[in-house]
Parts: C-alpha cells; sequence; structure tokens
C-alpha cells in the first residue's frame, strides 16, 4: 500500500490546477521519490485540504520524520596569508631595476607577488642571480 502515492492522487483530484501539486506526482511517478522539504509542503498542502485522512496525513509525517536533514555548512575561508619575505622582494627589485627585462624574474615577482610560495632551489636561484646580477 503506498500511502504517498494515494496522498497525491487525492492532492490532485483537490486541486487540480496547482502547479506544486502536479509537478510533486510527476516527480514522484517519474523518480519514484521526493525529498524532504518537497514532502514537507506537501504535508502542509494536504493538511489544509479536507478528505484526506487523518490516518495517511500521520503517516506522511512519519516518512518526513525518518527522512535525514542535510543542511549545508556556511563556506569557511581562512586562508593565512603567508609573510613575504622582505629580503626576497628587495633582491627582487633591485634585479629588476637593473634587468627589467628578465624573464626569469619577472616570473618570480609575479609568483612572489600573488602569495604563491618560492621553493628553495628558487630562492636560491634568486640569491644566485642576485651575487651575479649586482656586483
Amino acid at each position: 500500500m503506498n500511502i504517498l502515492l494515494d496522498i497525491l492522487k487525492q492532492m490532485v483530484e483537490a486541486h487540480p490546477q496547482s502547479v506544486f501539486v502536479n509537478s510533486l506526482y510527476q516527480q514522484y511517478c517519474n523518480l519514484g521519490g521526493l525529498s524532504k522539504k518537497q514532502l514537507e509542503g506537501l504535508y502542509a498542502k494536504a493538511a489544509k485540504t479536507p478528505g484526506i485522512a487523518a490516518g495517511k496525513l500521520a503517516t506522511l509525517e512519519a516518512i518526513i520524520k525518518k527522512k535525514p536533514t542535510r543542511e549545508r555548512a556556511a563556506a569557511t575561508r581562512n586562508i593565512a596569508v603567508p609573510e613575504k619575505d622582505v629580503e626576497t622582494e628587495s633582491l627582487l627589485l633591485n634585479i629588476l631595476e637593473k634587468y627589467p627585462q628578465h624573464k626569469r624574474i619577472l616570473f618570480l615577482r609575479s609568483k612572489f607577488d600573488h602569495n604563491e610560495p618560492l621553493t628553495t632551489s628558487e630562492l636560491d636561484e634568486v640569491r644566485k642571480l642576485g651575487r651575479l646580477l649586482l656586483k
């Protein structure tokens, strides 16, 4: 015995022009189920409709309580901005003052400005280029 289908059929008969009831009926027939929110809406509308047995409403309420409540967690972003290394920044600026078109230093400066961490090999490369180019 399918109580939910019986309630939906009675609701379609009682409210033939209701888009909400018709869409719930179609979805139940096509997909075989309704979400908890949809069932709650159906219950609210069915409780106001005369002619639906109290036992069927109680069964619908039990079905609603049985379904799990899914709540979306609020999106949180607690990303700590890393502290910029002043020494590396000044070294990058000094190299770019002398050689403004140096592609590798431009790339590393861009990476540094976007708070992407420089690897140890990249830091070593900046220091090496600083020693070679800023004599």
